[in-house]
């Protein structure tokens, strides 16, 4: 029996003039209010030219919506032109002193921007964190607008308050430290991640259990073969119970902040989430992922994501190698390289999915921060109507557009929630 998932640390809600503490459990935190769900799917979508910027001037009679492959009606279109809407905030809201909180009026000020820097610190890494840590100060400034409010959040609950002082949030990037509460030890002799226990416990992948037995046979002096595959299934089981709490804990962030903070607040509202990736596996995953995308478009939310790791490289530290024969060596780096990829893909899928962007494989994490708190300068939010969709099935989507020589980055996929009995 799989452990429930622990409590999420402490994360904060916004009141109309300041950020107070919300201590919220992953089981007492309510699902977000989205009524109309069933009826209406939202896709936001950035559609860019072969040098990578997005273009504007498209319209609805450009996009094609296929759900599970069949084309769909758009119901809905609207575009978010950032340069539209950075002007108007310039004209519009006056600049309090520094570090002053937002009034009430420009809390309701339809044309705020409101920029979060979301750091993963349940994954971000000894090695990553410093590198991570000396970009984000140095982005601060180049990358915020003046009339900017910020926060600097992390997944454990650090939490800056949202601010225009760049001191504060600065601070609040030096405070964050390492946690390795919901992950397993890297540097154990042998050691199995979510991504290879999910393989071998819920996939019965018989070669990622070979690939562990080879390790504990070469870490467990005189274990015998049967024992070792003990060692490798429990090793398994607590990969997986560790890593379904992990992804928990980023995506109800996640949707904590949406729902909390950025719901309530008119404008423009931009995530940066900094992290290495975390791998999401089965329904679950799936159906919050989905919750997620929804809040995000509709609360005006684009989740930009960092790959705090830069260019990386999937080949073993020295004092690993050499450890067993090549063959055996080479079937345990198969699964450490698709682990490291598989991290990749939430970050991807929540750029997408939002109509944000995945800066990854680069080292220049100062510029790739002030890439993603600009954003994409045209993005477009696509509605249609599923018929006949089934509660807690899963629905692949794509969108195509009639412009040659452009790439197109949407929402991949949708499942639809339980429907809310109605009282009588």
């Amino acid at each position: 029996m799989r452990s429930s998932p622990t409590p999420l640390p402490a994360f904060f809600c916004l009141s109309l003039t300041l950020l107070l503490p919300l201590f919220v459990t992953a089981q007492q935190q309510p699902s977000p209010a989205i009524h109309s769900f069933t009826n209406e799917v939202l896709i936001p979508v950035v559609v860019r030219d072969s040098h990578g910027h997005s273009i504007g001037g498209l319209t609805k009679d450009d996009f094609q919506v296929f759900d599970n492959g069949k084309p769909q009606a758009i119901t809905g279109f609207s575009i978010v032109h950032r340069e539209g809407e950075a002007t108007a905030a310039n004209s519009s809201v006056s600049a309090p002193e520094t570090g002053e909180s937002p009034s009430v009026s420009q809390l309701n000020s339809p044309t705020q921007r409101f920029v979060v820097f979301l750091f993963d610190d349940f994954n971000l890494t000894f090695d990553d964190l410093p590198h991570v840590q000396e970009a984000a100060t140095k982005a601060l400034d180049s990358s915020l607008a003046p009339q900017d409010f910020a926060a600097v959040l992390s997944t454990s609950g650090v939490n800056s308050g949202l601010t225009r002082d760049h001191a504060k949030l600065k601070q609040a990037i030096l405070n964050l430290k390492v946690k390795t509460l919901l992950r397993t030890n890297g540097h154990e002799c042998y050691n199995v991640d979510y991504y290879q226990g999910d393989r071998i416990v819920n996939k019965s992948d018989d070669w990622a259990l070979q690939a562990v037995i080879i390790q504990v046979l070469r870490c467990v002096k005189g274990i015998t073969p049967e024992a070792a595959e003990t060692y490798a299934r429990t090793a398994a089981d607590r990969a997986v119970q560790l890593g379904e709490q992990n992804f928990r804990a980023n995506l109800y962030a996640l949707r904590l902040i949406m729902n909390k903070l950025m719901a309530p607040l008119p404008g423009q509202h931009v995530i940066v989430l900094i992290s290495p990736g975390f791998f999401t596996s089965g329904p679950d995953a799936l159906a919050i992922k989905s919750e997620v995308l929804d809040i995000a478009a509709r609360s005006n939310t684009a989740i930009n994501t960092l790959d705090a790791r830069g260019l990386y490289t999937t080949n073993l530290a020295a004092e690993v190698t050499n450890r067993v024969d090549p063959a055996s060596q080479r079937l345990i780096n198969q699964y450490r390289e698709q682990s490291m990829d598989a991290d990749t893909q939430v970050m991807e899928e929540l750029a997408d999915g939002t109509g944000g962007t995945f800066f990854h494989n680069n080292n220049d994490l100062e510029d790739g921060l002030k890439t993603l708190v600009a954003g994409a300068e045209y993005r477009y939010v696509l509605a249609f109507s599923p018929t006949n969709a089934k509660p807690k099935v899963h629905h692949s989507l794509k969108v195509s557009v009639a412009r040659p020589g452009s790439t197109v980055q949407a929402r991949r996929e949708y499942s639809v929630p339980p429907q809310e009995k109605r009282k009588k």
